[in-house]
């Protein structure tokens, strides 16, 4: 089954049309098959398992977000049987393959970002995150480390489409901003907001740009 679930993201990642403005961005539904979303489901972590990204991170201010990386150590807390389901997910959700084709279809923009330079280095990581009440993020980029940011959604149902991603645009059309930083929303203009539905996927490239 995972095979299946490879070829359709990679299908579906690899065949979306980028939203250039206000910079590079795509949503995807449906990005994985109905019955392998619903093993994704069966599978989540109970959120004892799930521990505050302050504590995985060196980060401050974000005490309704929890976070299991997808790597050995972590996925070792978890019974068996998830624990294999969510190691064959990452050998390929992680692997060459499908970071081929991510960089691929995004390689005008990473040529753009780091002209000239020769030892640029590529490195993934994987992360479940779950947001808790209140949870909510000013306007930002990102942090500068970042060059692609991948979110998939995997809420059990439709009821909270409208808490998903929001693109926003400075009103002073020159405010850019190299990442880091949280800014006020009376600072800037929401353009829209990716719905927070089951099965879907939003990604974007990280530019100076990317509220």
């Amino acid at each position: 089954m995972s095979s299946d679930a490879e070829l359709q993201l990679a299908y579906r990642v690899g065949n979306a049309p980028f939203n250039r403005f206000p910079f590079p961005h795509f949503y995807v539904p449906d990005v994985f098959p109905a019955d392998y979303y619903r093993q994704i489901q069966q599978n989540l972590p109970d959120p004892q398992a799930m521990i505050p990204i302050e504590q995985a991170r060196a980060l401050k201010g974000y005490k309704e977000r929890f976070v299991l990386g997808l790597d050995e150590k972590n996925l070792a807390t978890l019974p068996a049987g998830k624990r294999a389901f969510w190691q064959d997910l990452r050998s390929w959700l992680v692997g060459a393959n499908f970071q081929s084709l991510v960089l691929r279809k995004f390689q005008p923009f990473i040529d753009q970002r780091f002209a000239g330079k020769s030892d640029v280095q590529f490195i993934d990581e994987a992360l479940l995150v779950q947001d808790i009440t209140n949870y909510k993020l000013g306007p930002h980029t990102d942090t500068p480390r970042k060059v692609i940011t991948m979110l998939f959604y995997l809420p059990p149902d439709d009821s909270q489409r409208h808490m998903g991603t929001s693109l926003y645009l400075p009103k002073d059309g020159e405010f850019t901003c190299p990442g880091g930083p949280h800014h006020d929303w009376e600072n800037f203009v929401r353009l829209h907001t990716n719905p927070f539905a089951p099965n879907s996927l939003f990604a974007f490239f990280k530019t100076n740009n990317s509220f």
